[in-house]
């Protein structure tokens, strides 16, 4: 199973598995990076510039993998846990924690500068279990019930920032605000 520098698990067995299309594909199939990035890597953006800055990767005359694209990124923007399915539940104006957390599944190999970024998203409880001990992403996982409580209890929350209260609810008699 692939590992972080610190010896803990990511929970795959290859990467790439987990990618989805390249964060820098354009919908026309051109590299967004070498058209916006230049001056980091001059050459890879010159040969994509000969090729009218069309993708290597999605060229079906190629047999070019994402792996071999120096500039691959593939970020999950789904929001919610690819283990358990937990779905974000954020707040408006409030600072609380996150449910979720972007899980790194590649990482630099003997002081190589990564270039390749893959990431998915993980619940905190998730994301602590796959580090600390041998559980997959793809594990057919329940829910943790704290997961459970946090994202219900948000849901409250939430409902009764949305929910309707009449001036008469709201005040007494004698215009004073009632407690809550």
């Amino acid at each position: 199973m692939e590992k972080t520098p610190q010896g803990t698990s990511v929970g795959v067995d290859d990467p790439y598995e987990f990618a989805g299309l390249c964060d820098h594909l354009t919908g026309e199939g051109q590299c967004r990076y070498a058209l916006e990035h230049y001056s980091h890597d001059p050459e890879f953006a010159r040969e994509r510039a000969d090729e009218e800055y069309a993708c290597p990767v999605v060229n079906p005359e190629t047999d070019d993998t994402w792996a071999g694209c120096p500039h691959f990124r593939s970020r999950n923007r789904e929001r919610e846990c690819v283990r358990c399915g937990l779905e974000e539940k954020r707040l408006a104006h409030d600072d609380e924690r996150s449910l979720l957390e972007e899980h790194h599944l590649s990482y630099a190999r003997d002081g190589a500068q990564l270039s390749h970024e893959i990431t998915v998203y993980l619940c905190r409880w998730c994301h602590a279990k796959v580090h600390t001990s041998w559980a997959r992403i793809t594990d057919d996982a329940a829910r943790d019930p704290e997961a459970i409580a946090a994202l219900e209890q948000r849901r409250g929350r939430e409902h009764a920032e949305l929910g309707f209260e009449s001036a008469a609810e709201r005040y007494d008699t004698d215009g004073d605000e009632q407690s809550r």
